[in-house]
């Protein structure tokens, strides 16, 4: 399953990295892919959404489901 999220604050290819590391740790996660230009991060796998912005929120940056 796909689910994509709203993250802001990601302005360089560190940042992304930063993102992707967050949310891999996520248990149900299989891939993650963000993308700074337009906000947004992909993960495919069956982690619980709320899981996923909360992970990239301890990582400092802002997200959404």
């Amino acid at each position: 399953m796909s689910q994509t999220l709203t993250v802001e604050g990601m302005s360089c290819e560190h940042c992304e990295q930063t993102v992707e590391e967050a949310l891999e740790g996520v248990d149900g996660v299989e891939s993650a892919d963000a993308d700074r230009e337009s906000e947004r991060a992909t993960v495919e796998g069956d982690a619980d959404p709320q899981t996923l912005v909360s992970a990239v929120d301890e990582a400092g940056y802002d997200a959404s489901a």
